[in-house]
């Protein structure tokens, strides 16, 4: 795991080299030092049991959701379930299928890139539907150092497209995340608190 941790890095850095030339950036600029330099890297295994998903019922494998950070690779087994939705502000949302393709990753874009880029690269709006068959993949969800800046990038902005998005540090902007997406567990535990304080005395 720590093998295919650091050689998974490599694979971001390549991408991310990638996405510079595509914004018109110097090809190493997401590889300085503060920014990826020490990027915050999270390798999770991932099992879905082989229940059949119902979206019509809210049963998916997973629901629809963009990740976090800059941009994540996905590697899959050759079980299909795999969904994104090109266009995540159409209605109706359009789903299609990512099939797997033997040796590659899927990179997903992340809400960061689409801060960063000024919405130029939108995050990937994706989910999983089960079809029965137990299925297995291994997502790396790669983000930039702790203190980071995140701003506009310079050829992201200009008179006609303005940031749209304050500049913030990477360790603030994911504390918001985590904040926005979690449930508050402290007034469960204030709740608890009072069904033992009103418990009659034995």
């Amino acid at each position: 795991m720590e093998k295919y941790h650091q050689l998974a890095l490599d694979v971001a850095k390549a991408v991310s080299r990638l996405i510079a030339l595509a914004l018109d950036l110097e090809i190493e600029y997401f590889n300085k030092q503060e920014i990826l330099g020490e990027p915050i890297a999270i390798l999770r295994l991932l099992h879905y049991e082989g229940r059949v998903s119902d979206p019509s019922k809210g049963i998916y494998g997973a629901g629809a959701h963009s990740d976090f950070g800059f941009i994540t690779l996905l590697a899959t087994d050759d079980v299909s379930g795999l969904q994104i939705c090109k266009d995540k502000d159409a209605v109706p949302q359009k789903w299609e299928y990512v099939e797997p393709v033997k040796g590659a990753f899927v990179v997903n874009l992340g809400d960061m890139l689409e801060r960063w880029s000024n919405c130029i690269f939108r995050s990937t709006l994706h989910r999983v539907i089960i079809g029965g068959q137990e299925r297995y993949s291994i997502a790396y969800f790669v983000l930039p150092n702790h203190n980071c800046l995140v701003e506009c990038l310079p050829t992201c902005r200009s008179e006609e497209n303005p940031p749209k998005f304050p500049p913030i540090r990477c360790r603030t902007y994911l504390g918001q995340r985590y904040e926005e997406t979690h449930a508050n567990l402290s007034k469960y535990q204030t709740h608890a608190d009072l069904s033992t304080q009103e418990r009659p005395k034995t």
